[in-house]
């Protein structure tokens, strides 16, 4: 047997840990007068920053930080919209050494409190727009070093220690800085959004966001130079690594602070916005924004949408504009996508209901991930691809987490056998796509039948009027449990419940109709995500309450 192992270690020469603070290094070395970041609110900031001057400043922010004590394995909390300092800070923070913390935007006060004392930040940068914050911030944790963040846009009193831009003019030693020593070290820190209980602080390492930003590339076919709207959070699975991705591609990063189709709209036209990503509902604002803002995008545009999967009428609309939309699927605890669903060249020639169908589909496994699977539920055995046996989705390798901070119970539960168990359940077809039909905890059970929220989901998505919608279970004396729908319709519409339960009757079971209409706003989190806990406390109120009740939009 030959000897492939001695004398052929690791060494700096044929070893080095990755990282995507090498993207920004690349970037600015290869193509420094190229843009890096642009900041257009087409009123009050005009900002266009190159990849020599971006990384100047992260080196810049690096120094300063650790000016102020920022050391190896250091929390640096940041609250800011999506704006050039967050975009810095997915570098500058940490090239510190730092590890670099995401917070949510529209946490209230006690999550934001319980999330700042969790992860024991020392630095915390907030943005002008959450200045009625800093004070009980202040307040709370007095040994808490807090950066303002100003704009242009918005006029508040100075908070905090120092503004940002004097932190970064605190710089005086721009080779202060460093990348890891090991790929396994911790870059990011990223709070799951706490939907049944506190949040879960799930920690990134350096290797999987360097291969999720590389997968993104290959996933979405994206060349050099793409211009990239941040019209996803990026606080959200650190903009699903796409900082990271844009850099390698030394595209733009085309900031946003708040979702405005029109103005989202303006900027695709003006600055030839080649990509984005977001949930269905700013899809569907952009699909319903002013037709002469559409009229003047006059080239390809690429999307992707996750959080629940494109509809026929929004795929429809979004076609029509000549926006390509492709479905990608992951977590938190998987830095964001990690499937995609790939299209195949003879969707095309399927009418756009099939496609739509086709679409709706999390598919296949990413290109720098290992597995996804569906499993028979408490087993590693795989169901049947027949597109009909349902069983828990799966996933392994590089871009799992490496774990739930401060939790090792909940870590080993998270990722026992060596898959981490998403609590989605879905089926597999047999051309390998796999579909997710619930969540494991959203599944109704109405007279020993399952009825997949999602399922019923989409059928009401076919409505036009409809908007958002859930369909989320309610406590019944005879059936266990009963399906109720929660329909929210465009802005204009109309929609009455006897159409609805007709429309229903008409693509599903009779079992999985929904016995409750209710049309109302439909609250979601900041990343478009609907909050079904809410809507279940509300459909416990139906317990013993006949159909008849049930609301109308009319």
């Amino acid at each position: 047997m030959t000897d492939f192992h001695t004398g052929l270690g690791k060494n700096p020469a044929n070893y080095q840990p990755l990282t995507p603070i090498d993207f920004i290094i690349r970037s600015a070395q290869v193509y420094p007068d190229k843009a890096a970041i642009i900041y257009d609110d087409l009123q009050h900031n005009n900002l266009i920053q190159s990849w020599s001057k971006t990384f100047e400043r992260c080196r810049q922010l690096s120094d300063g930080l650790r000016k102020l004590g920022i050391d190896k394995n250091d929390t640096v909390a940041v609250m800011l919209p999506n704006t050039p300092a967050m975009v810095e800070a997915a570098f500058g923070v940490p090239m510190s050494g730092g590890v670099l913390c995401t917070l949510n935007t529209r946490l209230d006060i006690n999550a934001l409190t319980f999330c700042v004392q969790h992860s024991e930040a020392k630095v915390l940068i907030m943005d002008s727009e959450f200045a009625d914050l800093a004070e009980i911030i202040d307040e709370t944790f007095p040994n808490l070093i807090v950066i303002h963040a100003t704009d242009a846009a918005i006029e508040v009193e100075d908070f905090g220690k120092m503004t940002y831009e004097e932190l970064i003019a605190s710089s005086d030693d721009l080779d202060n800085w460093e990348k890891p020593e090991d790929e396994w070290e911790a870059i990011a820190l990223n709070y799951t959004s706490g939907t049944t209980g506190k949040p879960k602080g799930v920690v990134y390492h350096h290797r999987g966001a360097t291969l999720n930003a590389v997968s993104n590339i290959l996933d979405w076919d994206m060349p050099k130079h793409p211009t990239y709207l941040w019209t996803l959070p990026l606080f959200h699975c650190n903009g699903w690594c796409f900082p990271w991705t844009i850099a390698e591609r030394a595209g733009v990063n085309v900031c946003l602070r708040q979702i405005d189709a029109e103005l989202i709209l303006q900027l695709i036209a003006k600055h030839k916005v080649t990509h984005y990503c977001a949930a269905p509902v700013v899809h569907n604002m952009i699909a319903g924004g002013k037709q002469e803002y559409k009229d003047a995008i006059d080239h390809k545009v690429k999307g992707w949408v996750a959080g629940a999967p494109p509809s026929e009428t929004m795929l429809t609309a979004m076609e029509a504009m000549d926006f390509d939309i492709t479905h990608v699927y992951g977590l938190t605890e998987v830095y964001g996508p990690v499937t995609v669903c790939a299209e195949q060249p003879e969707w095309q020639d399927m009418d756009v209901a099939e496609r739509a169908q086709k679409k709706s589909r999390q598919g296949v496994v990413s290109h720098l991930m290992t597995g996804f699977e569906v499993f028979k539920q408490g087993t590693t055995d795989p169901v049947e691809a027949n597109g009909e046996e349902m069983g828990e989705l799966a996933l392994r390798g590089n871009m799992v987490m490496k774990g739930y901070l401060k939790s090792r119970k909940a870590t080993d539960e998270a990722l026992k056998d060596g898959w981490f168990r998403t609590g989605d359940l879905g089926v597999k077809y047999p051309d390998g796509y796999i579909k997710i039909m619930d969540r494991l905890k959203d599944i109704i059970i109405s007279g020993g039948e399952n009825i997949s929220s999602i399922e019923v989901e989409n059928v009401l998505y076919k409505l036009p009027a409809v908007q958002s919608c859930a369909v989320v279970a309610a406590p019944h004396d005879k059936w266990g449990e009963v399906p109720v729908a929660f329909i929210e319709i465009h802005e204009g519409s109309t929609l009455q419940r006897d159409t609805v339960m007709a429309h229903c009757k008409q693509h599903l079971a009779g079992f999985k109709v929904p016995k409750y209409i209710i049309f109302a706003e439909i609250p979601k989190t900041s990343t478009g995500k609907v909050q079904k806990f809410e809507l279940r406390q509300a459909a416990k109120s139906l317990a013993h309450e006949t159909p008849k009740v049930t609301a109308s939009s009319e």
